[in-house]
């Protein structure tokens, strides 16, 4: 889509309403396959051992009350949980999982990022509002902590104060595990006791890591380095922080999906432009792979906007500029230099502009014929039919021209 052409744009967010309905014998079902896993040791088998086939109802949950907070934990102080000490049943879809909650410090953006071994954890996990704030809900997963984590924030209350209301009017708190993040940058974070060990969470200046069913109990304290560490934007940190958590072992389970949501410091009250990465990948052998390479991709894809509006505000200087940083980060996709081209032949710069062309039809040669119908439509000057890149035959002033 070129915006400077076409500026119709749509956006929605996925419901993810079968993943969240769990019917009672498929989670008995499921405990039962988690209880072959061995290696998870005694914490695992102490809550899968309380799944059973049997129709009787399942015994009354013994969870202890929320512990309401008025402090969020300091930095650098490790909170850490483990199975085996409560008896329930809980409900909710599963994300054993790793993510993180932030704020830019010098753009005030917003964003969560998240990777499980389970399919399509994003639209589970990952919740984020421009202006407002961003909340990671996993473990054994209720999804309302994120819509009404977010629907809190947007009042005023602080993520202490968002999150400590939630967990007590929530029975299975043991088993969840949540983090928010406001516009501020104050964060709040909860593993519950009844998350499968290695789980835990630290809090840190502008954001918060969090992950159970970890293969070693270093890898939010990982991640924490990892996004203390790194630079660029928003999304560039948050998969840093990724990559750490994966490179310290990351789920015991292994990977398969993973997501990365990226929101404005403020709401433009259009929330498809509100969000600014909005990536998933459901199902992958290596999801942060395929997720660095989307974010690669919408990277380019923003520069190239950028160029467009530059092109519309007659910035040439800028529009070319915006336009080869596009190019260099997705150098493999011929439609990122062939809007450069008409662009810049659009603006009169014939010159510059046919080599490109040139360039682009010898990798495919369809764009060639893209340029009539962009003549039709008004959006190129005729002459350009007349070029020899395209087939035509240029003038003798033509020929000798290398810049109208």
């Amino acid at each position: 889509m070129v915006p400077w052409l076409n500026s119709s744009a749509d956006s929605s967010r996925p419901v993810d309403s079968a993943h969240a309905r769990s019917h009672p014998a498929w989670r008995n079902r499921r405990r039962a396959a988690l209880s072959a896993l061995g290696s998870l040791g005694s914490a695992l088998l102490a809550v899968a051992s309380l799944s059973t086939f049997a129709s009787a109802p399942p015994a009354q949950a013994q969870i202890p009350p929320a512990q309401p907070s008025t402090q969020p934990e300091a930095r650098g102080e490790r909170s850490s949980k483990t199975a085996g000490e409560a008896t329930f049943t809980p409900t909710g879809p599963w994300a054993h999982t790793y993510s993180i909650v932030a704020r830019d410090a010098k753009t005030s953006t917003l964003g969560v990022a998240v990777q499980s071994h389970w399919f399509q954890v994003g639209p589970t996990v990952a919740w984020a509002q421009a202006g407002v704030g961003a909340v990671a809900t996993q473990s054994l997963v209720k999804i309302d902590y994120g819509p009404l984590g977010l629907e809190r924030l947007a009042t005023g209350e602080s993520p202490r104060q968002a999150l400590d209301a939630l967990l007590e009017e929530d029975p299975e708190r043991a088993v969840r595990q949540v983090a928010m993040i406001d516009a501020q940058g104050r964060t709040a974070a909860w593993t519950g006791d009844g998350c499968i060990a290695e789980a835990g969470h630290l809090e840190g200046d502008g954001f918060s890591v969090q992950a159970n069913l970890m293969d070693k109990d270093t890898v939010w304290a990982a991640m924490a380095q990892a996004f203390e560490d790194s630079e660029g934007e928003l999304a560039q940190r948050l998969m840093a922080a990724l990559r750490a958590a994966e490179a310290e072992g990351g789920d015991i389970r292994g990977r398969q999906s993973a997501a990365l949501v990226v929101v404005r410091a403020e709401s433009t009250g259009k929330a498809w432009e509100d969000r600014l990465v909005d990536l998933r990948v459901d199902d992958h052998p290596q999801p942060l792979d395929e997720l660095e390479r989307l974010l690669t991709l919408s990277r380019a894809y923003t520069w190239m906007n950028r160029g467009d509006e530059a092109m519309a505000e007659e910035r040439i200087e800028d529009a070319v500029q915006a336009y080869s940083t596009a190019a260099e980060l997705a150098p493999q996709i011929a439609e990122l230099p062939f809007w450069k081209a008409v662009a810049l032949y659009s603006a009169g710069h014939r010159g510059t502009a046919l080599p490109i062309f040139q360039d682009v039809f010898q990798r495919e040669d369809r764009w060639r014929r893209v340029v009539p119908r962009l003549v039709t439509a008004g959006l190129m000057p005729a002459a350009v039919l007349e070029e020899k890149v395209l087939g035509g035959q240029p003038s003798a002033g033509e020929k000798n021209s290398s810049e109208e």
